[in-house]
C-alpha cells in the first residue's frame, strides 16, 4: 500500500473515532457550534484527501455529508434526529469504503446512491422526500430488510445519543457477505463483512501505528541521554574490576543502553520529503509571478533526518530554492535562445555519506556570472578589488553568503535586501552543517549542504588542555598526529609569527587551545628544546578549512550526550555546548567553526593554500606587506608578496617528466607546467644535488604553474619601496629587504617569459596543462 494512502487511512479513522464522541455530544447539546465545526472539518479533509488520491465513491458521499453538516454550522437547518441518524449512517459507511481500501485498494460494489440522495433531501427541505428503498440501498451490499426504528422523540433525552443504536438499526454496517442481518445485534461483530472489514482496517493500519507527542519524545530522548551518562558512568568505574560477573551484566548494560538509543532515536527520524513536499508548490507560485517555467525533480526524499534537524533547515532550503528560481533560472525565450528547454529544472538530492546527510538543490539555469560577484561585491565594500582578482572560480561563487551581498537590481518580495543566503549559511553553520556552492556560467549552480544525522547524542574525541577536558565532535575530526622529541620543537615553523606544521608537504596552520581558550598557556616559543617533549595535534576541518588544535592530551572516544549551554553562555563561540562525562564531571564540548574563527584561520576563504592560510591571522597597514624570499641562482635574491603564492612544495627530481618541451609534474590530479627561475632571470643555478626541489606554485587564473627556486629563504613582514627597472624580464624593480637589496618578481612576466604560453592558450587546452 502506498504510504499516503496509508496515512490517509489512519488519519481519516482518527477523525471517525472523534466523530462517534461528537456525535454523542451533538445530540446532547445541538446548538454547540463547536461541536459541529469540528465534525464538519473531519469529513471536509476526508472529502479533500480522498478526491485528491482518486477515490470517487468516498468523495460522493462525504461531499453531500459536507453540504449538510455546512448548513447545519451556519444554522441555516436545525439539528433533528433523523439527520442525526443519517449523517452517522454516513460515518458508517466512510468506515466500509476506508475497509476496502485497505483490503484492495478498491473501494467495493456498495450502492451510495440512496444514502446521497437522502443526505442531499435533509439539505435540501422543500426537496421531495426519498423514497424508503432508496434510502435503505445504501447500505452494502444488499437491501436493507430489517425495518429501522422510529425516530425518537425529540422531547426525550437521548437514547439515541449512543451512536450504536441507529447504526445497527440502519445496518450499513453489519451484515454478512450474503447480505444476511445478524440474529442478535450483540453477534454483529461475529459475522464478516464491512463492520468486522472494520475492525480489520483498523487492527491492520490505524492500531499498527500511534501518534505520539513531539514533547514527549523530547522527554523521552532526554531520560536516554541520561541513561548514556549513567552507561558511560558505569563503564568507567567498573574498567578495572577483576568480577568477571559484574564486567558481564556491565556488558550487557551497555549493549541495551545502546540498543536503546538507537531504537529511541529511530523514533526521532523523519525522511526530508517532509520538507521537500511543499517544494513543488512554492516553485510553482513563484515560477507564475516571475513568469518563468520551472519543474522540481526529487531524489532521495526517504533520506531520514533527526527531527530537531529537520526543523532547522526548513526555512534554509525554501531560501535556497525561492533563490534558485528567481536568480538562477532564465526567462523561457532566453532559455530558447541559448539552445535549452524552455522549462528549466530544479534537482533536489539527497543521500548518506560518511555520517552526514548530503543535500544538493541543483538548477540547470543561468549559473552565477563571476564577473557581476567580483563587481557587486567590492561595489558593496565585501571585499577588497586585490583579493577579488586571487580567487577562482569556486571562491567567487561562495561570495553569495556573504553578509549583504545581493546582485539583485531592485529590491522585490523575493530578494534584492542583501540578507538571505549569509543566514542560510549561518543556520546550517549552527547544527554542525556546512554549505558550498560552485557554478558554470550559462550551464548552472548546485549547492550543496552537509549536515549531521543527529544533535542529541554525538561521538566525540575526549581531549585535555591544562586540567580540563574537552570534547570534539567527530564530525569535524580528519586524523591525529603526535611529534615527539625533536619533530615536536624543530616540526613546527612560523609563517608572520603564526605556527604551522608541514603535514606532508603541506603547511598545516596551527591553533594552541590553551592560548585560544585563555588557559594561562604562554607564546609557544620556536626556540625551545626539549627532548622529552611531546605535541599532539588534532587536525580538524571547519568550513573546508583544515587546520591543527594543539591539546596536552589525547585521552579516548566516546558518546557523548549534547546539553546546550544557558543563554549566559550562548555567546561564546568557541563552545558548541557542554556533556557529562564517566566520572560526573561537566566537559565543554568546542565549536571547531567557532575555534578557527576566533583563531582567524577561517575567514571565508576557501582552497588558497598557503595564501588563505596565512592572510588569515594578523594584519598590516596600507604600505606593510608580507614577502616570501627565496634564492635564484647562486647569489639571486628574489621576493613576492606571500599572498600571490597558491603553495609550497618539494618535489623529487626523479618524478619531473617532460611534455611539450617544458617540465611538468602530475600534481593534485593535475599537470603542472614549472619553470626553473634561475635560467628566466638569468643566473646560474646552485644545483639540487639530487636533494628535492623546492617549488612556489602560484594560481594563475584557472590554471596553476610551479617555480623552481633553489631555495626558500624566509617570510618577512616589512614596509616596502619600490624602485622600478626597466628592461629585466621578470623583475618589476628592487627594494631593501632584511637590509639587503632584493628583486621583486613578476610572476606572469617571468612565466611569459619561459615561453609557456599558459595566458594565451585556449581554455581547452590550459585545462590540461593546468
Amino acid at each position: 500500500m502506498d504510504d499516503i494512502v496509508r496515512e490517509f487511512i489512519v488519519e481519516s479513522y482518527e477523525g471517525l473515532d472523534q466523530l462517534d464522541q461528537d456525535f454523542v455530544e451533538l445530540e446532547k447539546h445541538p446548538d454547540d457550534k463547536a461541536l459541529l465545526a469540528n465534525i464538519f472539518r473531519c469529513i471536509h479533509t476526508i472529502k479533500g484527501t480522498c478526491g485528491f488520491l482518486g477515490f470517487e465513491k468516498l468523495e460522493s458521499v462525504t461531499h453531500v455529508g459536507e453540504n449538510l453538516l455546512s448548513l447545519l454550522r451556519d444554522g441555516s437547518i436545525a439539528l433533528t434526529p433523523e439527520i442525526t441518524n443519517t449523517l452517522l449512517k454516513m460515518v458508517d459507511a466512510v468506515r466500509t469504503i476506508l475497509a476496502h481500501i485497505e483490503e484492495d485498494g478498491g473501494e467495493g460494489d456498495g450502492d451510495y446512491s440512496g444514502l446521497i440522495a437522502e443526505l442531499s433531501r435533509m439539505a435540501d427541505p422543500d426537496a421531495a422526500p426519498a423514497p424508503q428503498s432508496e434510502v435503505a440501498a445504501s447500505a452494502e451490499p444488499a437491501p436493507q430488510t430489517a425495518p429501522a426504528e422510529p425516530p425518537p422523540d425529540p422531547a426525550e433525552p437521548a437514547p439515541a445519543a449512543n451512536p450504536s443504536p441507529p447504526a445497527a438499526a440502519l445496518e450499513p454496517a453489519g451484515r454478512d457477505p450474503k447480505g444476511n442481518a445478524p440474529a442478535e445485534s450483540e453477534e454483529a461483530d461475529e459475522h464478516e463483512g464491512p463492520a468486522n472489514g472494520q475492525s480489520k482496517a483498523g487492527k491492520g493500519v490505524s492500531d499498527s501505528s500511534i501518534r505520539v507527542d513531539v514533547g514527549l519524545l523530547d522527554k523521552l530522548m532526554n531520560l536516554v541521554g541520561e541513561l548514556v551518562l549513567a552507561r558511560n558512568q558505569v563503564l568507567q568505574f567498573t574498567s578495572n574490576a577483576q568480577d568477571s560477573g559484574l564486567n558481564a551484566t556491565t556488558q550487557r548494560l551497555n549493549l541495551i543502553t545502546t540498543e536503546l538509543q538507537e531504537g529511541v532515536m529511530k523514533t526521532r527520524m523523519q525522511p526530508i520529503g517532509n520538507v521537500w513536499s511543499k517544494f513543488p508548490r512554492v516553485v510553482r507560485d513563484l515560477s507564475l509571478s516571475c513568469k518563468k517555467q520551472v519543474r522540481v525533480e526529487m531524489d532521495g526524499k526517504e533520506t531520514e533526518l533527526d527531527k530537531t534537524i529537520i526543523e532547522a533547515i526548513k526555512d534554509p532550503l525554501t531560501h535556497i530554492v525561492r533563490n534558485a528560481v528567481d536568480h538562477g533560472m532564465e526567462f523561457p525565450d532566453e532559455r530558447e535562445r541559448a539552445g535549452k528547454p524552455r522549462e528549466g529544472v530544479l534537482v533536489l538530492r539527497a543521500f548518506h555519506e560518511g555520517g552526514q546527510v548530503n543535500i544538493e538543490i541543483r538548477d540547470d539555469g543561468r549559473g552565477i556570472d563571476p564577473d557581476k560577484v567580483k563587481k557587486k561585491a567590492v561595489e558593496r565594500g565585501l571585499i577588497t578589488v586585490d583579493q577579488v582578482e586571487r580567487m577562482n572560480s569556486r571562491e567567487v561563487a561562495n561570495l553569495i553568503f556573504m553578509p549583504g551581498f545581493s546582485t539583485a537590481e531592485k529590491v522585490t518580495s523575493v530578494s534584492g535586501r542583501g540578507v538571505g543566503m549569509d543566514v542560510v549559511r549561518s543556520n546550517i553553520e549552527k547544527i554542525g552543517g556546512t554549505v558550498d556552492v560552485q557554478s558554470e556560467l550559462g550551464k548552472g549552480t548546485t549547492l550543496r549542504i552537509k549536515i549531521p544525522l543527529t544533535l542529541a547524542i554525538v561521538p566525540a574525541l575526549i581531549v585535555r588542555c591544562r586540567d580540563d577536558r574537552f570534547a570534539l565532535p567527530q564530525v569535524s575530526l580528519l586524523e591525529l598526529v603526535r611529534l615527539e622529541g625533536e619533530s615536536a620543537t624543530r616540526g613546527i615553523e612560523y609563517v608572520r609569527g603564526a605556527p604551522v606544521y608541514r603535514l606532508r608537504g603541506q603547511l598545516l596552520p596551527l591553533v594552541y587551545l590553551d592560548e585560544a581558550l585563555g588557559l594561562g598557556g604562554g607564546a609557544h616559543s620556536k626556540d625551545e628544546e626539549d627532548e622529552d617533549s611531546v605535541l599532539n595535534i588534532v587536525v580538524l576541518q571547519a568550513d573546508e578549512k583544515v587546520f591543527g588544535l594543539v591539546v596536552d592530551q589525547i585521552l579516548d572516544t566516546e558518546e557523548i550526550v549534547v546539553k546546550p549551554l544557558s543563554k549566559q553562555l550562548k555567546s561564546l563561540d568557541a563552545f558548541a555546548g557542554a556533556t557529562i562525562m564517566g566520572d560526573g564531571a561537566v566537559a565543554l564540548i568546542l565549536d571547531v567553526l567557532g575555534l578557527a574563527q576566533r583563531a582567524r584561520i577561517s575567514v571565508g576563504s576557501r582552497h588558497r593554500g598557503v595564501s588563505g592560510t596565512v592572510a588569515g591571522v594578523g594584519g598590516f597597514g596600507d604600505d606593510l606587506q608580507t614577502m616570501l624570499l627565496f634564492q635564484a641562482g647562486k647569489s639571486g635574491r628574489v621576493a613576492i608578496p606571500l599572498s600571490e603564492v597558491s603553495r609550497l612544495e618539494e618535489f623529487e627530481p626523479d618524478i619531473i617528466e617532460s611534455a611539450d618541451g617544458n617540465e611538468v609534474v602530475q600534481y593534485r590530479g593535475q599537470i603542472l607546467p614549472l619553470v626553473r627561475l634561475s635560467r628566466v632571470l638569468g643566473h646560474s643555478s646552485t644545483g639540487s644535488d639530487g636533494g628535492p626541489l623546492q617549488v612556489v606554485v602560484f594560481r594563475v587564473g584557472e590554471a596553476s604553474v610551479g617555480l623552481i627556486v633553489d631555495r626558500i629563504v624566509d617570510i618577512v613582514q616589512d614596509h616596502i619601496k619600490l624602485h622600478r627597472s626597466r628592461g629585466r624580464k621578470g623583475i618589476v624593480g628592487s627594494a631593501v629587504i632584511q637590509e639587503k637589496v632584493t628583486d621583486i618578481l613578476d610572476v606572469q612576466k617571468a612565466i611569459a617569459a619561459s615561453g609557456i604560453d599558459l595566458f594565451e592558450a585556449p581554455a581547452s587546452e590550459r585545462e590540461v596543462r593546468a
